[in-house]
């Protein structure tokens, strides 16, 4: 029996690989939310992947089904802006701000929380 309080999970996503992104990260990522496995999903884009994101045609596809499904989608701002990604990650309605405080504050909240 599921508990009443909101089962949240936050996947962190660094891995520039698009493999780990296609095999594992979105795959798990939308169908965990289509098939209500957890209540609430933020993928967080951080580092390498935000560049390989910007790079594929497919991944972006992807992010905008996720978003259709009700994924919350961060970017880290420091990390595109190392990369000279902010406006792509905007123009695909990525929220992309600075992520170290919002992490923090995901880590100490009732969310479990993965990484690639």
């Amino acid at each position: 029996m599921k508990p009443n309080r909101k089962q949240k999970l936050a996947v962190v996503w660094t891995s520039g690989d698009r493999d780990v992104a296609l095999k594992m990260v979105f795959m798990y990522t939308y169908n965990a939310k289509k098939m209500g496995w957890w209540d609430e999903i933020n993928l967080i884009v951080w580092g390498p992947s935000s560049k390989l994101l910007c790079e594929d045609a497919e991944l972006q596809e992807y992010i905008e089904r996720m978003l259709q499904e009700g994924i919350s989608i961060f970017a880290c701002k420091a990390c595109a802006d190392m990369y000279d990604v902010t406006p792509q990650l905007e123009k695909l309605n990525i929220d992309v701000k600075f992520m170290g405080e919002a992490l923090s504050e995901t880590l100490q909240k009732d969310y479990k929380v993965i990484t690639f």
